[in-house]
């Protein structure tokens, strides 16, 4: 199944108005393939009407053989002859009767010989009398013989038998030959028939060859060899060009084409003729990919990537051929939206704190302006120490300067939108701790989501709690709000990519957060878990990595 299936049935005209008229070097497909199988029919029904030939002459040749054998056999079987060679006595008699049994049976010549050699019987009258010099006799070993003899009648079937005398013993031998012409007159008797079964056979051979060129033009959907290879040239360019992911599949979800790009975004090694069941463990993008989830542009995160999956069903006059997945790498483009989006949420913060600080500075003005100094000092001593107290309380439980920074960017947002985050007082976390980057990004997702969760519902008044915890074996992070909490029947689902309970806010796609941290934690070998309520507290730990042994200094020792 091609991807191009869905296109292919318009393609063709347009191939052919852009090809031209084809030429002598550009003849049609099913013009070249019905030739060349009737080259090929001929020239196997000439081979075998020659190979038949040779066969039926040689079987011709056996079977005259063995009637000449027969009459030598029924010769010297003959009494007078027998009597005539065995006392001497032959004379013309021998002569006369091999003539008779000659003019009978049609042969080309009947020879008696005697054991001397000496001929009682030839055709030609000048040679009887005479010995034969050429050969010894064959016949003296008492056994019947066959063969093809060039004599002085020409070629023919041989066959002699041994003469024997009244007691039994072998007085010579009957030498009979069936001529050549005889042979050759049946062999061009019998080949017009089969020469007849050659051409019914080249007949069919030639109908089946039209139907099946007939039918792969339909297959091929006219197309012609040199527009099917640009087409093929054209696909894998396009498939290994393109910078996303194209898997198809044909009706038994099978894969039958798959680019770089796709094995390089879903791990897949040697995909093709594969079902997904075989390459891939069931979860989301497994479903995404064999259209048990339906949609578009389906967020799908693996370990090492966040993608957009959308599946086409390919059919062709009606008839459904398989699918085409095509997949998108969004995990650049998701960090940059949810990046964004942080820094909008953080920009409105720092607005709202703007106008704030005009509050206060217009109302310590109106201080100094009725003459309230004291108050006014004292005022301003209030505003002034309220965020640095902040700040230090957080710094001295956290020693990371990138982790405080975080915590107090999530701290005025949520502040912003109606929300206490607060960190609990048995929080402790080094300079270095491990899992720095990891950290960043399961405490910054955990408290994106809890924030949202108490701001939108539950309790009030609205609160977050992080905690950070490091201890010699593992780091601890724990955010508890006072939202809703998790449904009871949405517990095993939470952490799949795309689950959320509110709509996308802005450029943020939700349900992405909490699926990134559950493959970070497990990824690293660390633990997962969600309260039921009521609120949300999730609790992530995550071991500390063991540092690798010491490798001994070569050679050193006691």
């Amino acid at each position: 199944m091609s991807m191009l299936s869905g296109l292919s049935a318009r393609m063709p005209s347009r191939l052919r108005r852009s090809t031209g008229a084809p030429g002598r070097g550009n003849r049609k497909l099913s013009g070249r393939i019905l030739l060349s199988q009737l080259a090929i029919l001929g020239l196997t029904s000439t081979i075998g009407f020659l190979l038949f030939a040779v066969a039926q002459r040689a079987q011709l040749d056996s079977e005259y053989e063995r009637r000449a054998l027969a009459i030598a056999s029924t010769t010297a079987a003959e009494p007078q002859i027998r009597d005539a060679i065995a006392y001497g006595t032959g004379g013309d008699i021998v002569q006369s009767i091999a003539q008779r049994i000659q003019t009978a049976s049609h042969a080309s010549y009947v020879v008696v010989i005697d054991r001397n050699g000496i001929r009682h019987s030839h055709p030609l009258a000048a040679l009887v009398g005479a010995p034969v010099e050429e050969r010894p006799l064959a016949a003296l070993d008492g056994q019947d013989h066959v063969g093809i003899d060039q004599g002085a009648t020409g070629r023919s079937a041989n066959g002699k038998a041994p003469l024997r005398g009244p007691t039994g013993d072998v007085i010579g031998e009957v030498s009979v030959g069936m001529p050549e012409k005889d042979v050759m007159g049946q062999l061009w008797r019998e080949l017009p028939v089969f020469g007849l079964f050659a051409a019914l056979a080249l007949a069919v051979g030639v109908g089946a060859s039209y139907v099946l060129a007939r039918r792969l033009k339909r297959s091929t959907f006219g197309l012609e060899l040199e527009e099917i290879t640009g087409l093929l040239q054209d696909r894998e360019a396009m498939l290994h060009g393109i910078r996303e992911g194209v898997i198809a599949f044909d009706r038994q979800d099978r894969v039958t084409v798959v680019n770089d790009e796709a094995r390089r975004l879903l791990g897949l090694g040697t995909a093709l003729g594969s079902r997904l069941a075989d390459m891939l463990p069931d979860g989301r993008l497994r479903r995404a990919l064999d259209g048990t989830l339906t949609g578009t542009d389906l967020t799908v995160v693996t370990d090492s990537h966040c993608l957009a999956v959308n599946r086409m069903p390919v059919t062709l006059h009606g008839q459904e051929l398989g699918a085409v997945v095509t997949v998108r790498d969004r995990t650049e483009l998701v960090g940059l939206l949810r990046e964004l989006d942080s820094v909008r949420g953080l920009t409105d913060a720092l607005r709202s704190q703007q106008h704030e600080f005009s509050n206060r500075m217009h109302t310590l003005a109106g201080l100094l302006e009725l003459g309230e100094h004291e108050t006014a000092f004292a005022y301003a001593v209030e505003s002034a120490g309220a965020e640095p107290a902040l700040a230090e309380s957080i710094r001295s439980r956290i020693g990371n300067p990138l982790m405080v920074g975080l915590v107090m960017a999530k701290t005025t947002v949520a502040a912003e939108r109606g929300v206490r985050l607060t960190l609990t007082e048995d929080s402790e976390l080094g300079e270095q701790p491990p899992h720095l980057d990891r950290l960043l990004t399961i405490v910054g997702n955990l408290l994106d989501n809890a924030v949202d969760a108490a701001a939108s519902g539950g309790t009030a008044p609205a609160r977050v709690q992080l905690s950070l915890v490091e201890e010699e074996a593992s780091v601890t992070v724990r955010v508890a709000d006072s939202g809703s909490g998790v449904p009871p029947e949405a517990r095993s689902r939470i952490f799949e990519d795309g689950w959320s309970t509110r709509p996308d806010r802005g450029t943020a796609r939700r349900g992405l957060g909490l699926a990134l941290v559950h493959r970070l934690v497990q990824r690293h070998g660390g633990s997962i878990e969600v309260s039921e309520g009521p609120g949300a507290v999730f609790t992530v730990t995550l071991p500390v990595p063991r540092p690798a042994p010491a490798v001994a200094a070569k050679g050193a020792g006691w």
